[in-house]
């Protein structure tokens, strides 16, 4: 991984998210599992279904950037925008819809590292994840075992939240859940394997990189959106910023509470999680 090179930064002139702007926590079980939940502060001006369109897109999408500092003029891949630093690049293997998008089954190869200015290729992620779910209320994506099952899934969940008839922004929240649920020996071997690689110091550096990289979206999500027609011409220009400034804090902190308490209470994390279903948002 430390052979790859990660593109030049870019400055998109966005204010980035801090992390007092989410809801985060990690619940360790006795065996090495644990999950991770993550509540976002609401998506001002991005609506659910540019969310589904960009988890079908993202990875075949190129962008035009006419002023962005190092990049003048340069189309790049459109994942570059979902990270001002993070990002190197996904691409999608095996089968996938006939309009190119992923589907259940694909898989999704990811090549990105954790606050990268900050660590460099500290916490690297070089991996294949195979897609479980698709849909306008989420996305999961992880990986199985032989005789273990699932070792590790990621599911995102959004929605359009609303105050009466006015759209507020969209409500975004993340749970995974790294490490197999059984409890024998064997189990607890894989679960600190996979722990000494994306364990909970892992998740604090993803962490920042996740709520950066979700808050973008109201950076850039919206501008390429309206240009879904003309997807061979995209651009992006700094002036295009639509975002709105200010702190904000994780949208729903009840929700995240009692997620939190019933990942830990429950039996089977990966049940309870219910990755291949829909969001119940």
């Amino acid at each position: 991984m430390t052979q790859l090179t990660m593109p030049a930064p870019r400055d998109f002139g966005w204010e980035l998210k801090p992390n007092e702007s989410a809801y985060f926590d990690i619940h360790k079980r006795s065996n090495g599992q644990f999950s991770v939940v993550l509540n976002h502060s609401l998506l001002r001006g991005v609506r659910a279904e540019m969310i589904h369109w960009w988890f079908l897109n993202f990875t075949h999408l190129w962008v035009l950037l006419p002023d962005t500092p190092g990049y003048e003029d340069r189309q790049v891949p459109g994942y570059l925008l979902w990270h001002p630093q993070d990002h190197l690049s996904a691409t999608l293997q095996g089968k996938t819809a006939r309009d190119g998008s992923p589907q259940r089954g694909t898989k999704i190869r990811i090549r990105e590292a954790m606050q990268y200015d900050k660590h460099g290729w500290k916490y690297p992620v070089d991996a294949a994840l195979q897609v479980h779910y698709v849909g306008a209320d989420g996305w999961a994506m992880g990986k199985t075992l032989p005789v273990f099952g699932p070792v590790m899934m990621l599911r995102i969940h959004f929605c359009d939240a609303y105050d009466g008839d006015v759209h507020l922004g969209a409500h975004y929240h993340y749970e995974i859940v790294i490490g197999t649920s059984a409890k024998n020996p064997a189990a607890r071997f894989l679960n600190k394997r996979l722990s000494s690689e994306f364990g909970p110091e892992f998740f604090e550096a993803w962490q920042r990189h996740n709520v950066i990289e979700v808050g973008t979206f109201e950076n850039f999500l919206p501008v390429l959106f309206a240009q879904k027609d003309n997807l061979s011409n995209l651009t992006y220009s700094r002036d295009q910023n639509p975002a709105p400034q200010g702190l904000q804090k994780g949208h729903d902190r009840a929700l995240f509470e009692t997620r939190v308490k019933e990942f830990a209470a429950a039996d089977d994390a990966y049940a309870f999680q219910a990755f291949d279903k829909p969001s119940f948002l």
